[in-house]
């Protein structure tokens, strides 16, 4: 069974989850669980200094305004270095928490590559039980690289 978002914060936090990629200012970054499309990222929104037992935050309109613009910058810096890093053509911006209702926001990097007929449909269509699925040995050299890029752009909190 997956883990809920909230899981993957508290494994975060304790640096229990493989697949977080880097602290930043508004939450973790981490890779997906699915790789089908190469650098699927999710932000998982945790502010700094907010109280680690506070109930989850549920939407982007609970941040205040200088959380909502670090949740922004951090979603689209992730993007700018999945740009820089990955053969992508372009991005898919998701926020939508109809199943886990605490705050996160996905990244999906698309390729030209992509069969035809899904190139122009959300990734949703996609059969999510395909693999490829993280991998940490595989995955590990493009979180270096994301970790760098995001630390050059100053988002990552040391």
């Amino acid at each position: 069974m997956a883990l809920s978002i909230r899981e993957r914060i508290e494994l975060a936090r304790t640096g229990d989850n493989a697949q977080v990629i880097a602290r930043l200012r508004s939450g973790w970054l981490a890779l997906g669980d699915w790789q089908l499309l190469r650098g699927y990222c999710v932000l998982l929104s945790d502010p700094l200094g907010r109280d680690p037992d506070a109930l989850p935050i549920r939407t982007l309109n609970e941040l205040n305004p200088q959380q909502r613009g670090d949740f922004m910058l951090d979603w689209t810096a992730t993007g700018d270095a999945l740009l820089a890093l990955t053969d992508c053509c372009r991005l898919n911006y998701e926020i939508l928490g109809n199943v886990d209702p605490t705050l996160h926001a996905h990244v999906f990097p698309r390729y030209y590559d992509e069969p035809e007929e899904m190139r122009p449909r959300p990734v949703w269509g996609y059969d999510w039980g395909a693999g490829p699925h993280f991998d940490s040995a595989r995955d590990t050299a493009l979180m270096a690289n994301l970790r760098q890029h995001l630390r050059r752009a100053g988002r990552i909190v040391e």
